[in-house]
């Protein structure tokens, strides 16, 4: 997943020491380019690749970093580079699922100031903020935040907030969103479609970074945070006309093992009607830990029938990191 280096944004979208109020070279600098390398027998590998490039940010003084999990996940190899050309290999310390938020610890010195934290919470809709990826001024973008709402992804993954901007930055992943201050605000994760002014725009999705503070101790610690894993079904859902429709199968998991199949509406969850993919992941992560038992009424074909699936926990399909 090699990505070309030899591009830049226009001049205008570019951030210019002259216009912020930090201090720029060295939020730029606080962005390093993560590489990893990932099993082919890995349980991710077919859907994210063997080879993922992204960005991270330094959070502190011993050089970890912050990135987004995926970028991460069954890595055996990460690769951190600096704006000034330090190579360090690192460790893939710490993932939650329920943020998408990874930590990489970098085993030498990167020779960067960390980027301070800031609040999500305090940044409000339509306020000026900064898209900052490897590669200083010509990979950083001018931008505006656009949205604040609820998100859920195909994958099991609810955020109660993210934080949506535009225009959209090509590499998104592991980005900073910077506060007009320079303060990190959140870590980029996905290319989504936003209504500006009435029209349909590229923009990026962020993980705040106010969620964070509650875990870091744990994932430090641990690795994980320190809350009862959550049932997951091996299901990559979609929502289409008031309807939950399994779009996907995770290849030996819970539903597929059940016998979910591609194109089945799931109508209820627990007996309890669901019309939206926010409230069908709560309603599965309220019935109980991994393991639970969690009973869906599903429709097939105009028939509709009751299926049992065992969930189970998701970090136990996945490869753990080593150190070397």
């Amino acid at each position: 997943m090699a990505e070309p280096a030899n591009w830049a944004f226009p001049s205008s979208l570019q951030p210019s020491p002259e216009e912020v109020r930090f201090d720029l070279d060295a939020a730029l600098d606080a962005a390093v380019q993560l590489r990893a390398e990932v099993p082919e027998d890995a349980f991710t590998a077919p859907l994210l690749g063997t080879e993922r490039a992204g960005n991270g940010i330094v959070i502190r003084e011993d050089g970890l970093v912050l990135t987004i999990g995926y970028l991460i996940t069954e890595a055996e190899a990460i690769w951190l580079t600096t704006n000034r050309g330090t190579v360090v290999q690192g460790h893939a310390l710490g993932y939650d699922q329920a943020t998408g938020f990874g930590l990489v610890l970098p085993f030498g010195p990167l020779g960067v100031k960390p980027l301070a934290r800031g609040s999500a919470a305090d940044a409000e809709v339509g306020a000026s903020v900064f898209v900052i990826g490897h590669g200083g001024r010509a990979h950083s973008l001018k931008a505006k935040l656009v949205a604040k709402r609820e998100f859920a992804g195909y994958w099991e993954y609810v955020l109660d907030e993210a934080l949506f901007t535009a225009p959209a930055h090509p590499q998104w992943g592991g980005a900073a969103l910077l506060s007009e201050d320079g303060r990190l605000l959140g870590v980029g994760s996905l290319l989504v479609q936003e209504s500006v002014a009435g029209k349909a725009v590229d923009g990026n999705m962020f993980v705040p970074v106010d969620l964070l503070s509650t875990i870091l101790d744990d994932l430090l610690k641990t690795g994980s945070a320190a809350r009862a894993p959550r049932p997951w079904l091996g299901l990559y859902a979609t929502e289409m006309e008031g309807h939950i429709v399994a779009g996907g199968l995770a290849p030996g998991g819970p539903a597929e093992r059940a016998g979910l199949r591609l194109g089945d509406l799931i109508l209820e969850v627990a007996g309890e009607r669901v019309t939206g993919l926010a409230q069908f992941f709560r309603k599965v992560w309220a019935a109980g830990p991994a393991g639970s038992e969690i009973v869906l009424s599903v429709s097939r074909r105009g028939a509709t029938q009751r299926m049992p699936i065992r969930s189970a926990d998701r970090a136990d399909f996945l490869k753990k990191p080593r150190l070397h």
